[in-house]
């Protein structure tokens, strides 16, 4: 009797553990956890290790889920044997029925509520068990990760799509608690909450269209191009070789010609490539770390969707309130 209530009591346990750590994990505030761990606070480094691999955290939650289960039901089996041995598939079906109740009140609803409205200091508390229990099960969890790799590669979806959802809802909160704290005025709110909207959009929706894209090419003189640059308003031009079947081997910057004496064209600058489909603050990014540098946008396919500059991103982002 004594072990048949140790195991149901260890099983209710465990899922209240795994069970409300799942629910900790989506709701913890990462940036929180990252200035934490700019403060030196070791288990808030580990939280937030476990955040950026969130297919190995999942499975861990996933095994000691089933685990749990598991020991739930052994215990119920010993019962139902040990007080009904002769009493049939009438106790077979009763016996979960009657632990069911119990098993979601205490091993689901109640942690999860708990660690829903205080995810962050819970999941602190869990911490040792959790990378104990990663340890444990990481031959099973390795094993359910690569397969989720797989999937992943199969059907083209990435986990980056749900870190950036995960990102921007965790944003959006701290925006709200700022307001209502007073720390943000509502149209400071107003405005950080569209710029994370337009941050969120495709780089493709702000690209100039490749037909409409005035380009040069390496065969044009030098007042050519900038007649050209001065007739669009543009301050970055895509070059073209015609050598090479009107190729584009990268861009000019108007300001560079200007402070050049020579009559003849400079090396054009590398483009820089993007996906049509990464974000406007990936794009912006990357381009920032190319003094502004021209972007080339391309589909999947590798084809040209158009042109798109560090300038006109920022500019897309102010306004957006």
């Amino acid at each position: 009797m004594l072990i048949i209530l140790l195991l149901l009591l260890i099983g209710l346990l465990l899922s209240a553990f795994f069970s409300g750590s799942e629910t900790g994990f989506y709701r913890a505030t990462r940036v929180r956890l990252a200035i934490e761990v700019l403060a030196g606070n070791w288990i808030s480094k580990v939280l937030l290790w476990l955040a950026h691999q969130p297919t190995f955290f999942v499975a861990t939650m996933l095994v000691g889920n089933n685990l749990a289960n598991y020991v739930t039901s052994l215990s119920v089996v010993m019962a139902s044997q040990r007080f009904f041995p002769s009493g049939g598939a009438l106790v077979d079906v009763l016996g979960p029925i009657v632990i069911a109740p119990v098993l979601f009140l205490f091993g689901e609803l109640l942690p999860k509520s708990l660690f829903f409205e205080a995810p962050n200091r819970l999941l602190k508390r869990c911490t040792p068990v959790i990378v104990l229990c990663s340890v444990l099960f990481a031959p099973i969890t390795l094993v359910l990760s690569a397969f989720s790799r797989v999937l992943q590669l199969v059907t083209n979806n990435s986990p980056q799509e749900l870190r950036l959802r995960l990102a921007k809802r965790e944003l959006g909160e701290l925006l709200d608690e700022g307001h209502e704290v007073g720390i943000l005025l509502p149209a400071q709110q107003g405005l950080a909450q569209s710029m994370l909207a337009v941050a969120g959009k495709p780089v493709k929706t702000f690209a100039l269209p490749a037909a409409r894209a005035v380009r040069a090419t390496t065969t044009m003189r030098k007042s050519d191009v900038l007649r050209i640059a001065q007739r669009h308003r543009r301050t970055l031009l895509p070059v073209e070789d015609t050598r090479q079947g009107r190729k584009l081997v990268g861009y000019l910057r108007m300001m560079d010609l200007y402070l050049d004496d020579a009559s003849s064209l400079p090396e054009p600058r590398p483009l820089v490539e993007l996906q049509a489909e990464q974000t406007c603050l990936t794009a912006l990014r990357r381009l920032s770390q190319r003094e502004d540098a021209l972007g080339h946008v391309l589909d999947d396919k590798g084809r040209t969707v158009g042109f798109v500059t560090g300038r006109e991103l920022r500019m897309a982002l102010l306004s957006a309130s």
